[in-house]
């Protein structure tokens, strides 16, 4: 593992590795070391040295003493006592901490001197950064919250070599708070044991409304306030005056959860006419910034000795870099949260421009709030999601070195906790903002021995796969629509395989007593649950959108359902759906029901099916939106050769980006695009009441039965503005005809998620 400063030297041995100066501090269950911590201790530091006394004892069976001084024989000193031993620490740690921090700099130096050793940090929490240091070199890992991802090793003898290590993290900011009523259960530790910090600035949470209340225009509503007037400065600055003149850390004026829009002539003119084509919106950032600016002078002002910092947000239309704001009072400090950019690509990626896109914009807000930047991000990245993993460790181990290049704060998560979808990704942001050259292929391969033992290489190829998947896909939408193009059937049926070989390799285990044979155990079930997620939520999937047996998707969206519900009774941090509910279609459960009701609609009980289209249809995108004028929806491209060589086969259970349809700078495809089908029909299925049901469609659409416009279907974007189930349901029957039908659609996508993502079918409505 690299270190972003020089290290000395570091040989930490165990059992098996007997350097000449080994200090031995446990063997044959019986401590030779004694621990010494001073009686003031902080509450992180106090902490600290139970936890390194509580590991010692699990390793080794042996409970070292912890005493206020030093008496003979081996003696660990740790934070406040290591200080006062050896002093000279502290100067150490000055040196490579990080100079002029704005909230605090974390520096650990850890040193041996004969039977001696020093553990100590800069500040409180600091000196459980050196424990936990220590702990990480013996072995202990903390992959997940609470027992369950405990890994610590056994040790019948436990030793120190040579130890001189002085480091510091660049990042002020290294945490994740959980959202969506997240089950927090040892939360608190696991971020400790991963060099995680309590340490941040407001900002990070929406406040802004509390304070323009006054100055909403009437008829309005809080995102409709004219925010570069010097009214609305004004009014917020007299609201937060008084806390700003105590001094108090920070204050939030971080915007609301939307976008803003006004009638203000002053924002208009900052707005310039940008587009922001990620919120779909005017760009609001130079108002926002105009309203931040002029708080933030107000108050120092009149209060220019107060220290307290401003906390803002980059968010939602608010995103982009400014184009006219080019100077940032001191006192304010932004969050960048890019809540609608690719989060499955690291900053690097070529298979994500907008991650590229993402990038240069980091950079530019960085510089423009001279480092005065912290990151906002999400983790789960996919935003409406179906429980399924969703690593991230891929990208977030390129965008980390970014982020240090850049000089930012640091990063606050909002996560859901949700570890059978996140899970190893906290464990990996905490150690990568700790040391951003941390080797992630040297974590993940200490991981798989540690936490599933003798299935340490099965499950080293299953979960290899699933991060490869990720890895490789182009999808850049963030929503559970991409789970087919990640999830694939060949995907699905290799884990299966890597399952089974892993269970095998446990089967011996069971009956077995010992703590660390019981937890592989235990793991593999989670394992095997998670999988049993996968395979009935992706069963789900191809049932309903490939093959329209929608009864065969209700049972394998309810079997997964089940396992879900297992793996919940195990631990609740494993997902979140109890606790936040699932109302709608856009949950699982609402999904379910979704196919359910398909089911009604074919199987008789309130329609009949007719015929189901070709999964595969023919497509074209139309990037100038040329084929109106051209009359392609008049083409019949089955029986014209000519025609059908500007087309190209594309299936109608996945959505278009998530197949590949991409512009040349492999940017997501937006705008006009085609698909065509043909369906042969008798005289006795076009009677009656014929209906064409598409069961998911994405955007504003227009469909042509044999040439003829039937209906056009508006369609709000983004695609999170709609009710989640994505039909169309069009009465066609008096323009089909016996035998072939050609069935033409025409779409606009302006935003993410584009086309047909489920196989259209004909039905007939049960007389009312």
């Amino acid at each position: 593992m690299q270190m972003s400063v020089v290290i000395a030297a570091l040989v930490l041995a165990v059992a098996g590795a007997v350097p000449a100066a080994d200090l031995v501090i446990a063997e044959n269950g019986k401590a030779t070391a004694t621990i010494v911590a001073s009686a003031k201790a902080g509450p992180a530091e106090k902490a600290a040295v139970d936890e390194l006394v509580r590991v010692i004892t699990v390793m080794t069976g042996a409970t070292v003493p912890v005493a206020e001084k030093a008496g003979k024989g081996p003696t660990i000193f740790v934070g406040s006592a290591a200080l006062d031993a050896l002093p000279a620490l502290k100067g150490a740690m000055a040196k490579v901490a990080k100079k002029n921090p704005m909230l605090r700099a974390d520096a650990i130096a850890m040193r041996r001197d004969g039977d001696k050793v020093y553990l100590a940090g800069n500040n409180d929490e600091a000196h459980s950064y050196a424990v936990m240091q220590l702990l990480h070199d013996w072995g202990c890992r903390w992959y997940l919250p609470t027992a369950f991802g405990e890994c610590i090793p056994d040790r019948p003898k436990l030793v120190i070599g040579a130890l001189d290590r002085t480091y510091a993290s660049p990042f002020e900011i290294r945490g994740y708070w959980l959202s969506w009523n997240g089950d927090g259960t040892g939360s608190a530790e696991f971020q400790r044991h991963n060099f995680m910090s309590s340490a941040g600035v407001a900002g990070g949470g929406h406040a802004l409304g509390q304070y323009t209340k006054d100055v909403v225009p009437p008829g309005k509503g809080p995102f409709n306030i004219a925010l570069s007037e010097d009214a609305t400065a004004a009014s917020v600055a007299s609201k937060i005056e008084e806390q700003y003149a105590q001094g108090v850390p920070s204050i939030s004026l971080a915007i609301e959860d939307g976008n803003y829009t006004s009638d203000s002539a002053r924002d208009k003119q900052l707005q310039a006419g940008i587009w922001d084509k990620y919120a779909l919106q005017p760009a609001n950032t130079d108002p926002m910034m105009a309203l931040y600016n002029n708080v933030a002078k107000i108050l120092r002002a009149k209060h220019p000795n107060s220290p307290t910092k401003i906390g803002g947000m980059a968010y939602a239309n608010v995103t982009l870099p400014p184009q006219q704001v080019t100077a940032i009072e001191p006192n304010l400090v932004m969050w960048l949260a890019p809540i609608d950019i690719d989060p499955n690509h690291g900053m690097d990626d070529a298979n994500s421009p907008p991650r590229q896109e993402y990038k240069e914009m980091m950079y530019r807000w960085s510089k423009l709030v001279g480092g005065r930047l912290a990151i906002y991000d999400y983790d789960q990245g996919q935003l409406v999601w179906r429980d399924l993993p969703n690593p991230s460790h891929m990208a977030f181990a390129q965008d980390v070195k970014h982020y240090r290049d850049a000089g930012i704060l640091g990063v606050a998560t909002e996560s859901r906790g949700a570890m059978a979808t996140t899970f190893l990704n906290l464990h990996i942001r905490g150690q990568l903002l700790w040391n951003p050259e941390a080797n992630v292929g040297e974590m993940l391969a200490d991981f798989y021995p540690a936490f599933y033992g003798p299935a340490a290489k099965p499950m080293a190829a299953y979960w290899s796969a699933i991060f490869n998947a990720w890895t490789q896909t182009v999808c850049t939408e963030h929503e559970y629509f991409v789970a087919p193009a990640i999830y694939t059937p060949e995907l699905v049926a290799a884990l299966k395989g890597h399952l089974a070989e892993a269970l095998a390799a446990v089967e011996p285990l069971k009956g077995a007593t010992g703590r660390n044979d019981k937890l592989y155990l235990e793991r593999m079930t989670f394992t095997r649950l998670g999988f049993e997620v996968i395979e009935s939520y992706m069963a789900m999937v191809e049932a309903a959108a490939a093959k329209n047996d929608y009864q065969a998707a209700v049972v394998a969206g309810e079997r997964g359902l089940a396992a879900r519900d297992q793996l919940t009774d195990i631990n609740g941090t494993f997902t979140t759906y109890r606790k936040i509910g699932e109302g709608g279609s856009a949950w699982w459960p609402g999904e379910v029901q979704h196919m359910r009701d398909l089911a009604a609609m074919t199987d008789g009980t309130k329609g009949t099916l007719v015929a189901a289209t070709p999964l595969q249809w023919s497509f074209r995108t139309d990037a100038h939106d040329t084929g109106l004028a051209r009359g392609w929806y008049l083409e019949d491209i089955g029986t014209d050769a000519k025609a059908a060589t500007a087309w190209q086969p594309l299936r109608t259970d996945l959505y278009m980006q998530g197949q590949g349809i991409r512009h040349a700078d492999q940017q997501s495809y937006t705008g006009h695009y085609w698909y065509q089908t043909a369906v042969d029909l008798t005289a006795e299925q076009i009677s009656g009441d014929v209906h064409l049901l598409f069961p998911g469609v994405f955007n504003d659409g227009w469909l042509y039965v044999n040439g003829q416009l039937v209906a056009h279907r508006g369609y709000k974007e983004p695609w999170w503005l709609n009710d989640y189930k994505f039909e169309w349901d069009l009465a066609v029957g008096p323009l089909l005809k016996p035998g072939r039908n050609v069935i033409t659609l025409r779409g606009l996508c302006t935003h993410h998620f584009g086309g047909i993502f489920r196989r259209p079918f004909l039905y007939r409505p049960a007389a009312k």
